[in-house]
């Protein structure tokens, strides 16, 4: 585990403490009674219990300040105390013995609080005594740390008690990134979700500061200058689930690039993920042209609201081009007619007349989209400037060439410039799988409007993260002095893999494997306008990684390559190998997908190497065949998550794959179940009956491993297994298992020897369950 502030998330219950973590810890001192054990899913029940003696965390806020390193952090919690009568507690957060803090100082309700601060020796016992007692194993992933615990303080009925945590910090700076981490995974503890979860990181920088990242949280990033960045993280009534992570880099030049290497086996290929941000230029500084087409469907089916929002969307596009910029407006229906017979330069008169021609388009008619494309790619000429097509239709082909593979060859070739062809499907009658296969071989992307949601908004949107690009036709590639010719190339499986697009203010991340370790050049070419530019930089791939301190590399690489494998089955058709290496990655992953769902199933057993789990997921691979509809879309939208994921939350930040920027999913993208949970976390799943989002316990994420819960055959009881020991025969196999009672002398020896993250594994475990794991080479039944 890196050397991090490790500001422990969580509650802890009960007449000895029973826990339910959220920010800080308080221990009820004054419960007659044990408590139930707090809800241990990720998202919370529908009716939680609520005892004589317990409380839930009304907001959290942590508000940090980084200024060349240093940290200055406030961490805010304000707990409600939810029961009958007055409660004693203490408050208790975790401290890692080596972290750099100083200042820190305790309020209660704007109180300094006396404290004792415990070395790491001492807080184990703490620690220990409150898993023995409690008979919960929640906080072993605590175990190394110090702690920090104040005297006892009351709170009454029914109210409040906001407690202050103010501290500063050297941050650690690793392969050219400094790393912010903000515990929040073990709030998955508590009972009741966090009403308001705030985030707030300002930096400051003598360099400028180049690429922004976290590897877990769709976050929101601004920039009010070159060496200035505001990042922001905001949820109601939510309960966290994964530990907020930022990292950033500081670098002179006009793109700034870096290459995160993780290799946990140094006899398998290695993992690496590149980040590269462009300079943030003033705002009146001149871009590259830039020629945009909007290509509008105006059939019968568009009438009303639809194409009243179709309308606002091309004003937003016409009030937000350049005077360099090249433009064209396109309506069809069964006929097509365009605003000029060739690309016009963008002036304010142009404007006021293009803005004219769309009050005066009406809905009426077929829908020709194959002559639709035809005329705007034939009117693009020009491969020195970047070319965008904003396409959109609500329904299928009916005039014209229908056949959906002939419209997208016909706009494949057609496509001499390299237009990026950027769909925009409108409600449920569209013809998904044409509309992705357009956008792929148009260099673009696919977006699905719901029938609740604006299309204003996802056009605008996407328009406002193309409106700048910077460096266009983008490729990368890596130079190892040590590779030879007959090795291959350095790196492969990059996603995205095609040439791309680089847009100020975005962030790009590629992710890949590579064969051999080593010091490498990192080439990354392109255009500025019509010069040719090239930008090179040093990069680290590890021969071994020490830790999992970056294994969410391997994991964003497996949600990129699972959208790349349902996209080649989609769009190309089945084979029998993708379907065995997209069970594989879910299973070993833990990551759920339309066709592998079934893996959260209690009764079915996760196996690498299950002939029925791929028989089932090839089975389910036939919905593919749905091209519009409800199912059809979902299937598509569930796709493009995986595509573009760069973080723990695929769903509501779809936007740093590369390539051509997406919208950020909003809550009402898709519906949802659950708990009302809105985002889409690594534990759940799009439910393409429904078009909703699904989360379930029984599948869970511990770094970079997964843990299933299971029912085994003529028993009640849960068991929680990993993919290496779910097919582990416990009466066959009995000889190679040995058993650890709970809280067992023996148990904490294993403790002791465990990575974080094995503990992490081992605090799944609740009451009634018992956990089957392989550490060190050897099974171990905990029961």
């Amino acid at each position: 585990m890196k050397r991090y502030l490790f500001l422990a998330l969580g509650i802890i219950t009960g007449l000895m403490h029973s826990v339910a973590a959220a920010q800080g810890v308080l221990i009820i001192t004054s419960s007659p009674v044990p408590l139930p054990r707090p809800h241990h899913p990720p998202h919370p029940p529908s009716t939680p219990v609520v005892s004589s003696a317990s409380y839930k965390i009304k907001e959290l806020a942590i508000h940090s300040r980084i200024t060349d390193q240093v940290a200055r952090t406030q961490v805010s919690q304000t707990f409600v105390n939810m029961g009958s009568n007055p409660i004693e507690v203490k408050f208790l957060f975790p401290l890692p013995h080596d972290s750099a803090i100083d200042k820190l100082t305790l309020l209660v309700d704007g109180k300094e609080m006396p404290g004792k601060l415990l070395p790491a020796n001492e807080a184990k016992s703490v620690y220990e005594s409150i898993v023995r007692s409690n008979k919960d194993p929640a906080l072993l992933e605590w175990m190394g740390m110090g702690l920090f615990q104040t005297s006892v303080f009351p709170v009454p009925a029914g109210a409040e008690r906001k407690v202050a945590i103010h501290y500063h910090q050297l941050l650690e700076k690793d392969r050219g990134l400094t790393d912010f981490l903000f515990p929040l995974s073990t709030a998955k503890y508590t009972s009741h979700a966090v009403e308001k979860v705030d985030i707030q990181v300002a930096i400051e920088s003598t360099i400028d500061i180049k690429n922004i990242y976290s590897p877990t949280h769709a976050i929101e990033i601004k920039r009010p200058g070159a060496r200035n960045a505001v990042i922001s993280y905001s949820r109601t009534n939510d309960v966290p689930t994964t530990d907020f992570r930022l990292m950033y880099d500081v670098d002179k030049g006009d793109v700034g690039a870096r290459v995160i290497s993780y290799r946990p086996s140094a006899s398998d290929e290695g993992y690496f993920l590149m980040l590269a941000s462009p300079q943030v230029k003033p705002i009146d500084e001149a871009r590259p042209p830039k020629t945009v087409l909007f290509v509008v469907d105006r059939s019968g089916s568009m009438s009303g609201k639809k194409f009243e929002q179709a309308r606002a969307a091309i004003k937003f596009v016409l009030n937000n081009l350049r005077s360099e910029d090249l433009f064209n407006i396109i309506a069809y229906d069964g006929n097509i007619e365009s605003f000029r017979p060739e690309l016009e330069r963008y002036t304010d008169e142009t404007r006021r007349a293009a803005i004219g021609f769309v009050e005066g388009l009406y809905p009426g008619g077929g829908t020709n989209i194959a002559g639709s494309l035809k005329t705007a790619l034939e009117q693009l000429k020009d491969d020195s400037r970047p070319s965008y097509i904003l396409f959109l239709t609500d329904g299928l082909p009916t005039v014209g060439t229908t056949n959906e593979g002939q419209i997208a060859e016909a706009a494949r070739q057609a496509n001499r410039v390299r237009a990026r062809i950027l769909t925009f499907g409108v409600g449920y009658d569209v013809n998904s799988r044409l509309l992705d296969r357009i956008s792929r071989d148009g260099f673009g992307l696919s977006e699905y409007v719901r029938p609740d949601e604006e299309i204003e908004t996802h056009v605008s949107t996407v328009y406002s993260n193309i409106s700048s690009p910077v460096l266009t036709d983008v490729k990368v590639s890596f130079e190892l002095d040590t590779l030879k010719a007959e090795d291959g190339p350095p790196v492969n499986r990059l996603y995205p893999k095609t040439n791309f697009d680089l847009f100020e203010g975005q962030q790009l991340v590629i992710a890949g494997r590579y064969k051999k370790p080593g010091a490498a050049k990192v080439v990354v070419s392109g255009r500025v306008g019509k010069q040719e530019q090239r930008f090179d930089f040093p990069a680290d791939l590890i021969e071994k990684s020490n830790d999992e301190s970056y294994a969410f590399v391997e994991k964003i690489w497996a949600m990129r390559r699972i959208g790349e494998i349902i996209d080649q089955l989609d769009l190309v058709g089945k084979n029998d190998e993708l379907v065995k290496e997209l069970v594989e990655l879910s299973t070993r992953h833990g990551i759920l997908t339309p066709y592998t769902s079934f893996l959260a199933d209690e009764t079915v057993r996760p196996s690498l190497a299950s002939a029925d789990a791929v028989n089932r997921t090839r089975n389910n691979l036939t919905k593919l065949n749905e091209a519009s509809g409800m199912g059809g879309v979902s299937q598509r939208f569930a796709k493009g998550l995986y595509q573009k994921a760069s973080n723990a939350e695929v769903a509501t930040h779809p936007s740093g794959a590369g390539g051509i920027p997406g919208p950020v999913a909003r809550p009402s993208a898709l519906g949802a179940s659950a708990g009302g949970t809105t985002g889409y976390s690594l534990n759940s799943y799009v439910d393409i009956e429904s078009d909703s989002i699904v989360a379930t316990d029984s599948v869970r994420q511990i770094g970079n491993r997964s843990v299933y819960a299971r029912k085994r055959p003529g028993q009640l009881d849960q068991i929680l297994v990993t993919p290496e020991t779910a097919e582990v025969d416990m009466e066959k196999d009995r000889e190679k298992i040995e058993t650890i009672e709970r809280f067992s002398e023996a148990y904490f020896k294993l403790v002791e020897a465990n990575t974080p993250t094995e503990n992490q594994i081992l605090s799944q475990q609740a009451q009634g369950q018992q956990l089957l794991i392989q550490l060190r080479g050897k099974i171990y039944l905990v029961k």
